[in-house]
């Protein structure tokens, strides 16, 4: 096998163990299988090798210093070694410590992941889905000049929130603001104030003023302002700024990014109802009407085709007359609200209307400390994806931050990351942090599936270092 000297790795003259003067091409950008029989040479080609070669050289780019800190692997025996790029190495020496681990963790590339998102990655807010970002005197004077545009010049009243406390009465706190010279009161609420700083119309106020004005706000407000913009009806629009990551707009506030926020291996991140995970084991519906070319009177709902819950078909059946849901319709053509319907119910049987599958899944869960009962409910039961991260792993708060990918008007979370295949990444990543963060990611085998695979005992650091190098070449 022969190939142009860019585009693979060429051996030339392996001797190593038990080799022979083994000459061959290995093409670069393809996946590449080696087998033999026990003894034939393929841990001493692959690993003692290539992998040794490639990773002694990029341990050699570093400065002496960076060297004492990283494992130096032996020059391998042979002659040449031309076209190799930085290497990663992954075999079955040792088990997998964790059902969560995947060949990212293991090889701890996805330690650069979380560490790029804590550090790139823009924040957005849960409730609007605008980008959150710090505010300063000077951005906010930009905001205003773009988003006041279509108002002409309004006036504008520049005011900061104060908490009331509760051992405080509202009197004694505008008694103390009174000293600091702030008099005037915007508007009011049982438990805060919003104090006037200053008036002035943008067009006509000096910059220095505007931003004195904006920088005290922001500072007796601690780390909230508002500007109210008046027209001749009254009030057009108000404008709130924030310095924290907090979004203004819709009151919420958000913690600083680190990177244990990113791991489903850590509690900091992992996501509370799957811990991690990402699926949980619950009711398959999907097993509760395995069939659905039948009708609900001809026994779609599988459980209630016994005797013993033969009660509960006949309540689907009473309910299903009074609210006109058809029953002799096959249930792959019931609309989706019938569907869901028979699923979900209308209420709890106390009531006395339609409790739904899942209502009588919940009451055999109250039985679960019988035998028979619990052999009933192994029946459809299995591992679905977790609904609250929609099989993510991690928290909603970690899902908020987003890197800024070309090609994707609202950017990427760290776990739309992990799923985007390299030639994406290579096509659409102009930045190297963002192609680092693709590469890296789709290394890790997607963090949703587990890897029965772990790290080969190098310098993980140098391994995680060379990756992010052949990412960016």
């Amino acid at each position: 096998m022969t190939h142009s000297g860019q585009d693979c790795i060429r051996v030339r003259g392996a001797r190593q163990n038990n080799l022979r003067g083994l000459d061959l091409d290995l093409p670069l950008g393809e996946l590449v299988v080696v087998t033999g029989v026990s003894g034939s040479g393929k841990s001493s080609l692959v690993f003692d090798t290539v992998y040794a070669e490639g990773q002694r050289r990029y341990v050699e780019t570093f400065s002496p210093y960076a060297r004492q800190f990283l494992d130096r692997m032996d020059k391998p025996r042979v002659d040449r070694v031309e076209g190799i790029p930085p290497a990663i190495a992954i075999d079955q020496t040792n088990p997998v410590r964790t059902s969560r681990s995947t060949v990212g963790t293991m090889t701890e590339l996805n330690d650069h992941l979380k560490l790029l998102f804590a550090r790139v990655a823009r924040l957005h807010c849960r409730g609007c889905g605008r980008p959150v970002r710090r505010d300063t005197p000077e951005s906010i004077l930009a905001s205003l000049g773009e988003r006041l545009a279509p108002l002409g010049d309004p006036r504008l009243v520049v005011t900061f929130p104060v908490a009331v406390p509760k051992n405080f009465s509202e009197q004694e706190v505008l008694g103390l603001l009174e000293q600091q010279g702030y008099t005037r009161v915007h508007a009011r609420t049982p438990t805060q104030l919003e104090m006037v700083l200053d008036r002035f119309r943008l067009a006509g106020a000096d910059r220095s003023r505007t931003l004195e004005a904006l920088e005290t706000g922001l500072r007796v407000g601690r780390g909230r302002v508002a500007v109210h913009a008046l027209s001749a009806d009254g009030e057009a629009a108000v404008l709130r700024y924030s310095s924290d990551l907090h979004c203004a707009d819709c009151d919420i506030h958000y913690r600083e990014p680190t990177p244990s926020l990113f791991s489903f291996n850590s509690p900091l991140g992992a996501c509370e109802t799957c811990r991690g995970f990402g699926r949980v084991i619950g009711v398959d519906y999907g097993l509760v009407v395995p069939d659905t070319g039948k009708t609900l009177r001809g026994g779609a709902i599988r459980p209630w085709q016994t005797e013993s819950y033969r009660e509960c078909q006949d309540d689907l059946v009473k309910y299903a007359k009074k609210r006109g849901v058809p029953l002799d319709t096959p249930w792959r053509e019931l609309t989706d609200e019938q569907r869901r319907w028979a699923i979900d119910g209308e209420g709890p049987f106390e009531k006395k209307v339609w409790y739904g599958a899942k209502r009588f899944f919940q009451w055999l869960e109250t039985k679960s400390y019988k035998m028979h009962i619990r052999v009933l409910l192994s029946k459809y039961r299995s591992y679905t994806a977790c609904p609250q991260c929609d099989g993510a792993r991690l928290k909603e708060e970690a899902l908020l931050w987003r890197l800024e990918v070309p090609g994707e008007p609202r950017g990427l979370n760290v776990h739309e990351t992990m799923l985007l295949p390299i030639e994406r990444c290579r096509r659409r990543s102009t930045r190297r942090p963002t192609c680092c963060s693709a590469r890296s990611a789709r290394a890790s085998t997607s963090s949703c599936g587990s890897a029965s695979a772990t790290s080969r005992s190098t310098a993980s650091r140098a391994r995680c270092r060379a990756a992010r190098c052949s990412a960016s070449t």
